[in-house]
């Protein structure tokens, strides 16, 4: 496997979670942008936000995304990392990008203390207009998408390793 398969998707889809199960399952290697982000600011997700604001934590998600360099990987991405093109062009370079599809209803039953995660919002805004603002992205960016709905996680990685087959991933 050369090329990376690129995780994305709202919080509390479980492309963390999944990511490592399907990285494991494919001998492959695991990349969690998220926790890379930590990595190299020393602060929270949503520390970052608290004490830089949005902008600048997706100007700093952007450059660590833009600085991967990655290959053969699973990359899990923040829910956010669909706000600049500039991100998914560098991980669609060298990846396949799997839309972890979730129904709001669901993603809002597992998310339950959406602040302390993270999440990129507008004032005002809740997880519902969250969601609604980056569903079209996701759909836009993916190459795939795997339908994770009612999955547990071996089920969600089972139906991402289906999605790829039946997309080709695995004939190169």
């Amino acid at each position: 496997m050369k090329r990376n398969i690129v995780l994305i998707g709202m919080s509390g889809a479980g492309k963390s979670t999944v990511g490592v199960l399907l990285a494991k399952a494919l001998g492959a290697g695991f990349v969690d942008t998220d926790i890379v982000l930590q990595q190299k600011t020393g602060k929270t997700l949503s520390g970052i936000i608290e004490t830089e604001g949005t902008d600048a934590f997706l100007r700093t998600e952007e450059a660590v995304i833009c600085s991967l360099n990655e290959s053969g990987s699973v990359i899990a991405t923040g829910g956010s990392a669909v706000y600049s093109p500039e991100a998914m062009a560098s991980l669609k370079g060298n990846g396949t990008a799997v839309y972890l599809k979730v129904p709001f209803d669901e993603l809002k039953g597992r998310l339950k203390n959406i602040a302390s995660r993270g999440i990129v919002m507008a004032p005002g805004s809740d997880l519902y207009d969250v969601f609604s603002e980056r569903e079209p992205l996701y759909e836009r960016y993916c190459d795939v998408c795997a339908d994770c709905s009612g999955a547990d996680v071996e089920q969600c990685v089972a139906r991402v390793i289906d999605a790829l087959g039946e997309y080709g991933f695995f004939d190169v």
